[in-house]
């Protein structure tokens, strides 16, 4: 006999009763449903490029700036292991993807392959015909270095678009150092591509002490290098600032930084982490009346007088700001800095008409088909029909409220997932009525016809279903972009079509059957 226990009938209506609450506020228009779903605490549904329109982004990373700086470094860490070991080098040069020297001693030779291997092994050394050595990185270490990279500046792309309040950008690597950022609702790009332009590296530098404001006759020798100022002009001048190469601080000690005012001018607050608070706090006790500048991309920015020590780890940068510089500077050292450059490659915009007309023709096509899936089921299989139907109206229901509570991004592919999801719920109907109508050709009375029909079919059920679900995760993992979306509805359609025709429309036999008790059924 058919058993549905109680537990069964409150887990149905439990699931209709939170998926419709959840799916409601995305039937109605744009702003009673953001206005209902911020009612209830509810996400509506992110719509994707093709649907809302937006930007569309093709970044590439400029890989040769980042290995000449990591030449720059590995010369220094040479140098540094060198000295270490007393021996005497000179012409240190950067070229061609390449560190040269060479050594003041001849009898030093045998011990400097020994001396780079030891900074690490992923490094090449060449004596050359001149005399000196050349030390690159290998082709293992740059494919590392092209991941590690490409990588850094996903992470902090995405940061920079996440703090600038849009929701769901679609960000994605190609190749080996090109990436994809999508933009739903951006209909400007070009604030987004200033932010994403700057490597916001931040550094602190003390100034030359005898010269900090060079002319333009200065020759800089030593540790002391001449950088320009950020928009600081004095009589049409740029002025310059000779500063010591060597940073005191970097901009990754930093833990927040927020756009305020200092009286009635803007500024940048900022707060260093525990380790930067002290260093901080030793370097302005240290150097108390001395000036010092603060970079950014190797543009001075600001250039204060350390009056006394700053020990609470915060300060403040100030200069000829904005208050919409000071937000973007703020937020730039919140995101923190990009490993290397970034270049746009290609730029696209989709309007968002273009958008309303995709989803326009995708909820026509939806509705087409589900009408006429609707009429197919009332005439083939009558009251049944009519109860696979309701079911199919739930399933949609059910599909849009995980879509909304996993804020997945909806596409046109991911429409095209949803109908075809709304055929498989169907063809599982399918299944089980053909099922009872054969157990009714056996003989088999009313009740134990519908028994054995959902029990039978159960297990075919189960394996088309995850056949479904093995395909649909290949997609995912495999495909990119809008696959992946049509992989993620078609994967919660296919988990809300075994609910409804294993759970709910399971329910609505039984509970028709125990009221009416029908000699025969309509099927």
């Amino acid at each position: 006999m058919l058993n549905f226990p109680k537990w069964k009938i409150f887990l149905v209506f439990a699931v209709c009763l939170v998926g419709f609450i959840i799916a409601l506020p995305n039937f109605l228009s744009e702003k009673p449903g953001e206005r209902l779903a911020g009612s209830l605490n509810l996400n509506r549904i992110n719509l994707g490029l093709d649907l809302r329109g937006g930007s569309y982004l093709l970044l590439e990373v400029d890989f040769d700036y980042y290995l000449k700086e990591q030449l720059q470094n590995l010369a220094e860490e040479v140098k540094s292991a060198l000295r270490a070991k007393k021996i005497g080098y000179q012409n240190f040069v950067v070229k061609d993807n390449r560190v040269f020297f060479s050594l003041r001693e001849q009898k030093d030779t045998e011990q400097v392959p020994e001396v780079i291997k030891d900074i690490s092994r992923e490094l090449h050394i060449e004596q050359i015909p001149s005399g000196g050595f050349s030390v690159n990185y290998s082709d293992d270490s740059i494919k590392d270095l092209k991941k590690k990279v490409v990588e850094q500046s996903l992470e902090i792309v995405r940061r920079r678009v996440d703090e600038t309040g849009t929701k769901e950008p679609i960000l994605q690597s190609q190749g080996d150092l090109r990436i994809l950022l999508q933009v739903p609702g951006l209909d400007n790009p070009e604030a987004l591509k200033n932010l994403l332009g700057k490597t916001a590296k931040l550094t602190f530098h003390l100034m030359d002490e005898t010269n900090p404001f060079p002319g333009e006759s200065f020759i800089p020798t030593g540790d002391i290098k001449v950088l320009p100022g950020e928009e600081h002009e004095t009589q049409g001048v740029t002025r310059n600032y000779a500063v010591h190469k060597q940073p005191i601080l970097s901009g990754d000690m930093l833990v927040d930084s927020r756009a305020s005012f200092e009286g009635s001018m803007p500024v940048v607050s900022f707060r260093f982490n525990n380790i930067g608070a002290r260093k901080f706090g030793d370097i302005t006790k240290e150097n108390v009346g001395k000036p010092f500048a603060i970079v950014l991309d190797e543009k001075v920015i600001s250039a204060p007088v350390i009056r006394e020590p700053i020990l609470g780890g915060s300060g403040m940068i100030s200069g000829n700001f904005t208050v919409q510089g000071a937000s973007d500077l703020a937020l730039l050292l919140r995101a923190g800095a990009l490993p290397a450059p970034i270049k746009v490659l290609e730029e696209r915009t989709v309007g968002p008409s273009l958008g309303a007309d995709s989803i326009a023709a995708g909820a026509k096509a939806a509705l087409i088909g589900t009408a006429l899936v609707s009429l197919f089921m009332i005439l083939s299989y009558g009251l049944f029909g009519l109860f696979a139907n309701i079911a199919l109206i739930i399933n949609v229901m059910l599909l849009i409220a995980a879509l909304a509570l996993f804020q997945a991004t909806l596409t046109l592919p991911g429409i095209a997932g949803i109908v075809l999801t709304l055929g498989m719920a169907v063809d599982t109907n399918v299944l089980v009525f053909e099922r009872i109508r054969e157990e009714i050709r056996s003989g088999k009375t009313p009740i134990a016809s519908v028994d054995h029909g959902f029990r039978h079919a159960f297990q075919t059920i189960i394996d088309t279903h995850i056949t479904g679900l093995i395909s649909a995760l290949i997609l995912y993992i495999i495909g990119t972009g809008t696959i992946k979306g049509f992989a993620v509805t078609l994967t919660i359609g296919i988990l809300a079509s075994l609910f409804t025709a294993i759970m709910l429309t399971r329910l609505m036999v039984v509970v028709w059957l125990k009221k009416v008790k029908p000699k025969r059924i309509p099927i």
